[in-house]
């Protein structure tokens, strides 16, 4: 079988216990941030050092986006003010890839654009930190829940092929 049949497969069957496990359990994960740590799986190239690497930097993403949620809510203020506190910390976020280990800046963004998203969308008390604490960790788990479906996928599909499966580009 072709590497992109398998991994149609690996991912579709996956796909859908996924869904499962985000939309028919009371664990309360997000469908749509499992989706992205996957394909960030496999944007960061697959493998074990695509997981480690994307899970380390939606971590760091997440963080620098809660913080900066809870600083919006608690200073306040006008658009101006926000988008600010936004602009700064997109400088911190991508400041961090100095540090080797959070060099790989577009992970780091699903990580932080997906906290964002979620806490805006959802109408998490941002001015609460327990509350928004508790929110960017189910993304972050959520997220990292992706990458190791990614990694399964690509397992999967490897033992389809007969191969050790890389990544579909």
């Amino acid at each position: 079988m072709n590497l992109i049949n398998a991994l149609a497969i690996s991912i579709g069957v996956l796909a859908a216990v996924a869904t499962w496990l985000c939309l028919g359990t009371p664990y309360g994960l997000s469908v749509w941030a499992l989706f992205i740590g996957w394909g960030s799986f496999y944007h960061t190239g697959g493998g074990t050092d695509g997981a480690v690497k994307s899970a380390i930097n939606h971590t760091w993403g997440v963080i620098v986006a809660a913080l900066a949620l809870f600083m919006v809510a608690t200073v306040g203020g006008s658009v101006i003010v926000t988008s600010g506190i936004v602009g700064v910390s997109v400088v911190i976020l991508v400041l961090g890839a100095h540090i080797p280990a959070l060099a790989t800046i577009p992970a780091a963004v699903y990580g932080y654009a997906s906290t964002a998203a979620f806490c805006l969308l959802a109408g998490v008390a941002l001015a609460e930190l327990p509350a928004v604490i508790s929110a960017a960790a189910m993304v972050l788990l959520s997220l990292v829940l992706g990458n190791a479906f990614g990694f399964v996928s690509e397992k999967i599909a490897g033992a389809l092929t007969g191969t050790a499966a890389e990544p579909a580009e």
